[in-house]
């Protein structure tokens, strides 16, 4: 394990990476393992994920999804984190046992230096502090490993547990915003934290 260093105001988090040392298989923080996501996962974050409760919180950058946990578990398998091409998934175990959430990162598309997360944890986990820990975690990591200028997440102005966990990790508001996906109209919300402070 290599300990990240340099930032402050965060927990001590620790990397795993694979046997070349080149892929980072977890990260390690006082109460949780954030582990790449497999396919054996899938139905624990289906099953939570499909909850109407926290389907209807599930976003994607700016526009709100229908569609529910779909695994990419083989194609996001060999994606190094920060790579473009897409999310890089993490299952999110208590280090006394069970998986709690899942959490992920992406570069931002057509915007370099920026990296998005995104976390869910199941409802029966929550109001644990699970979600900040895990936030701080990814935040940590892509701001000192991957060299982030930017770390940003979205939510929905309503999610205020979610807009809480945000600001724990030292995101600010930047913008609100209206979408609409034909029927629905909603307001969302996105922050940010920089390497600047």
């Amino acid at each position: 394990m290599v300990p990240l260093a340099g930032a402050r105001r965060r927990p001590p988090v620790a990397l795993l990476l694979d046997a070349r040392g080149r892929r980072l298989r977890s990260l390690i923080t006082e109460r949780l393992l954030l582990r790449r996501s497999v396919a054996g996962d899938a139905e624990t974050i289906s099953a939570y994920r499909s909850d109407p409760a926290v389907h209807a919180m599930q976003w994607v950058g700016p526009q709100r999804t229908r569609t529910g946990y779909a695994p990419r578990s083989r194609e996001m398998e060999d994606r190094k984190p920060g790579d473009p091409g897409g999310w890089v998934q993490f299952t999110v175990e208590a280090r006394d046992g069970g998986i709690v959430g899942d959490v992920g990162l992406s570069p931002a598309d057509g915007e370099a230096g920026v990296i998005e997360v995104g976390y869910t944890i199941d409802p029966r986990f929550q109001s644990r502090g699970y979600a900040t820990e895990a936030v701080k975690a990814l935040v940590d990591y892509a701001l000192t490993t991957l060299d982030a200028d930017i770390v940003r997440a979205y939510a929905g102005a309503e999610n205020t547990p979610s807009i809480r966990v945000m600001e724990k990790v030292g995101m600010r508001l930047m913008e609100r915003f209206q979408g609409s996906d034909g029927q629905e109209t909603w307001t969302g919300v996105r922050y940010e934290v920089s390497s600047s402070g």
